[in-house]
């Protein structure tokens, strides 16, 4: 097979049974990043549901046929996202796939040698290369398979539009709900973040990426779950930001993994408290729910409550003590009475003081059979008790727990933090299947 060169319009036979959409770009200094995604369409040209959507955010489709890779970084900035399709494997009500680019943080006229490449899996033989230029547009349609005569064939578009992702989604009839994106299109909420902060969410969904491709797990889905230490030991952690500052490079996980983009969380100390969901769009927001404030009442002089808003936890009834067995019960309920079609990555911060170790122990071994991987992390102090030799622990079919710890998490760059959270989770993933805890 023979690369062909297109330009815009132009089309050619592909003969593969299985294709990988490299769209490609050099990175620089200050510029947008960008990230590919794909859109199944029926006859209609329209979505069957919002799962024909795929992108970071959802980046399996439910037939297995199209799934985001990713992105994989070359010599001299050059940056790739993938989107894999399995032709062999696309639904009978699918006519048309689109392949689509969307910009973080500016628009595709600041992007330099943007290209979108066809190659067949296997071989890696390049079926169709297409070079494309553009100007004020947020989104760009770099090119199409679709079905004639009953085959397969792909062109090239290069129709661009400024109205970001939620609206390339939107035209295709992705539900989009009018306080944001929605399911499968959470990453609209990406641009009511703060600048600063979508530019580090960026970076550091591109790192995570990075870390499971690098552990066999790219285009993985996972529901993720957040859960914070608020003892009293944990304070000075609050009041320094290193809690809110956890949180944040957290959200790049979800944004990768989840199915929807979004944490569920809970807040622990002598008793759990649920947190409100978090999503990308909420984040500034919602890290009140983290600040020093929140502990505060909790050592000064009693007084009359006052109404707490809507959605905050009175930090009173949670209280300072460890209690760890009672939130980690909480978090197995909820899974048990929410089930999902994927694993739970839970990611479980704590400074330690670990003292009732029998009963975590008791809960965690009953979680072995459960499609739960607890990731514990911890932050700086001691005595982690069970949870730091749970590893060594026997009895178990699947090692359902991973765990390390750090003197000083922010000192920790994102790319080794990545790597040490999502080391164990794939392996686990693999084991839970062979042994038929996960389907």
């Amino acid at each position: 097979m023979t690369e062909r060169s297109l330009s815009t319009g132009a089309n050619v036979a592909v003969d593969a049974g299985a294709v990988r959409v490299e769209l490609g770009w050099v990175a620089g200094a200050g510029g947008p990043d960008v990230d590919a995604s794909a859109v199944l369409l029926a006859g209609d040209g329209r979505v069957r549901g919002d799962g024909d959507f795929v992108f970071y955010n959802q980046p399996r489709h439910a037939s297995g046929a199209v799934r985001h890779l990713g992105k994989v970084s070359g010599g001299g900035g050059a940056v790739v996202d993938r989107v894999e399709v399995d032709l062999t494997a696309v639904e009978a009500g699918v006519e048309r796939i689109v392949l689509a680019g969307s910009v973080d943080g500016g628009v595709f006229g600041q992007v330099r040698g943007l290209s979108l490449r066809l190659v067949e899996v296997g071989t890696e033989a390049g079926v169709a290369r297409y070079e494309m230029a553009a100007g004020p547009e947020t989104v760009l349609i770099g090119g199409e398979l679709y079905r004639r005569g009953g085959r397969w064939r792909f062109r090239a578009v290069g129709q661009g539009y400024d109205s970001g992702l939620a609206g390339l989604a939107t035209d295709f009839g992705v539900t989009v709900e009018e306080d944001g994106a929605a399911g499968a299109v959470a990453a609209g909420e990406e641009e009511r973040l703060p600048a600063e902060m979508r530019e580090r969410l960026s970076l550091r969904k591109r790192q995570v990426a990075v870390s499971l491709e690098k552990h066999g797990a790219a285009g993985i889905v996972a529901r993720v779950v957040l859960v914070l230490d608020a003892s009293g030991s944990m304070s000075g952690l609050y009041a320094r930001g290193v809690v809110a500052d956890v949180v944040e490079r957290m959200v790049a996980v979800a944004t990768q993994l989840d199915d929807d983009g979004a944490m569920q969380a809970w807040t622990f100390a002598s008793n759990p408290a649920r947190l409100p969901d978090l999503r990308v769009g909420d984040l500034p927001e919602w890290l009140r729910h983290v600040r020093v404030g929140q502990l505060s009442g909790l050592f000064g002089r009693r007084r009359r409550r006052s109404p707490l808003p809507e959605g905050e936890v009175d930090m009173r009834e949670v209280g300072v003590g460890n209690e760890e067995q009672k939130v980690i019960a909480e978090v197995r309920e909820y899974v048990r009475r929410h089930p999902a079609g994927a694993p739970t990555l839970v990611l479980f911060f704590s400074d330690g003081g670990v003292y009732r170790n029998a009963e975590i122990e008791r809960e965690l071994r009953e979680a072995v059979e459960e499609p739960l991987f607890w990731q514990f992390v911890g932050l700086g102090r001691s005595n982690y008790g069970v949870l730091q030799r749970f590893d060594e622990l026997p009895g178990r079919r699947v090692d359902n727990v991973g765990f390390f710890s750090v003197d000083d998490i922010s000192t920790l760059p994102d790319p080794e933090l990545y790597d040490r959270l999502l080391s164990q989770f794939p392996r686990w993933v693999t084991a839970a299947r062979r042994v038929g805890i996960l389907a």
